[in-house]
């Protein structure tokens, strides 16, 4: 069975209800998308927690075929579908998006290049979010404090900071420079990613081509990590430098270790081949977790039942759609549509970036997309926010950060 397009949906009366957004977008305002979009063809979708096949079969009209009993109701949502970048909380299911970044290569004197993240926070007593002059953050899960580090990477210090208040609270010292920050799944660690020289630097030393143009490039200067108890503030460092043998891509300097599932192991992608490497915290490589073993480029990964995983890109012909695996065995379970997988909004509904299959021509309607939820159980997608502009590369494209609430 195939999973054939996703339309646009083309009743007002199908549209998902979401609160009213306040203020207008100067930066990138394009114009509201209450509608849903429709599945159209046949979805098969297995559901791993609970070994249930269920099949959807979605007309073009909009009709819905037959459904399994067992489905459950959707996440709650809030949406602002005519928000780009948003201004106001965005939440589905479990997850919120936390915060947000933009990013612009400043020009150096000496003709180097840094790339410089512009970080967006929200701030939990006002719903909204608010410009920071952070170098790099991390949302804990709970959404009360966050991670931050002073510009003028690498730091030599991790400030804790209240979501509420914008204050931080506590600073943990650390005495190799680190350039970026993660909190555990558990919210219990942090892993900070410490490195020789800035990792967003571009150097004139070190030239790369690009598109047959000289520019500055990336030095890989990574030298470990620490993993740092957030109750206590002791902080255990591993050495783990980056291959310097590697290719690096442009901008390609960072190297920022990750945490596993489970909290208890670090990873980071493969240079080689799609997948990821796994580290024990003492720095030395393991084997991938049985329920991670699959993962490869999805930003979103295991699901939080840790039965399904999500996948690549599958569309062809025109499809705007991305696979979901079973975690067990690293077979094909559902498709759903999106071009990019980013995070679980609970054990079947993940957000994804999405462009309108409309206007998704390669090159440059495919980087005109929004946020949506998507589940391989439902008929409908719900849009999250507004669509970015459609080019990869200018100074207001903003890269979402999603948090357990």
């Amino acid at each position: 069975m195939k999973f054939d397009q996703a339309t646009p949906a083309t009743s007002e009366e199908s549209a998902p209800q979401v609160p009213p957004s306040n203020g207008s977008n100067k930066r990138e305002q394009r114009p509201s998308r209450r509608g849903a979009y429709v599945a159209a063809g046949i979805v098969a979708a297995v559901v791993a927690a609970a070994a249930i096949a269920v099949t959807l079969t979605m007309g073009g009209n909009g009709e819905q075929g037959q459904q399994s009993s067992a489905k459950s109701a959707g996440p709650d949502v809030t949406a602002r579908p005519d928000q780009s970048p948003p201004r106001d909380l965005i939440a589905a299911g479990k997850i919120a998006l936390s915060a947000y970044h933009t990013t612009k290569d400043v020009k150096q004197p000496n003709g180097d290049v840094i790339r410089t993240y512009n970080w967006r926070l929200l701030n939990t007593n006002t719903g909204r979010y608010e410009e920071t002059d952070w170098a790099w953050l991390s949302v804990a899960p709970g959404m009360q404090t966050a991670a931050v580090l002073e510009r003028g990477l690498p730091a030599k210090r991790v400030g804790l900071l209240s979501l509420a208040t914008g204050k931080v609270t506590r600073w943990i010292d650390v005495d190799k420079g680190v350039g970026g920050v993660q909190f555990s799944p558990d919210g219990k660690k942090l892993l900070a990613t410490a490195y020789g020289l800035n990792p967003d630097r571009m150097f004139m030393d070190t030239p790369q081509q690009v598109n047959g143009k000289k520019q500055p490039g990336p030095k890989a200067s990574r030298t470990g990590f620490y993993a740092i108890d957030v109750a206590t503030g002791k902080a255990d460092f591993a050495d783990r430098p980056a291959d310097k043998t590697a290719v690096l891509m442009p901008g390609g300097g960072r190297k920022d270790f990750r945490w596993s599932h489970d909290s208890k192991l670090l990873w980071e992608y493969r240079t080689d081949n799609p997948g990821r490497i796994f580290y024990t915290l003492k720095g030395s490589e393991t084997q991938a977790p049985k329920a991670e073993a699959h993962l490869d480029y999805a930003e979103a990964g295991l699901s939080p039942d840790g039965n399904l995983v999500a996948g690549s890109f599958a569309g062809k012909k025109g499809q705007i759609i991305s696979e979901v695996l079973d975690a067990r065995t690293g077979k094909r379970a559902a498709l759903v549509p999106g071009q990019q997988l980013l995070a679980w909004a609970d054990d079947k509904h993940l957000v994804a970036w999405s462009c309108d299959p409309e206007q998704c021509d390669p090159g440059r309607g495919e980087f005109r997309n929004q946020l949506i939820l998507v589940g391989p159980e439902d008929e409908t997608v719900t849009p999250l926010s507004g669509f970015r502009e459609a080019k990869l590369h200018y100074d207001g494209r903003w890269n979402p950060v999603f948090t357990r609430r």
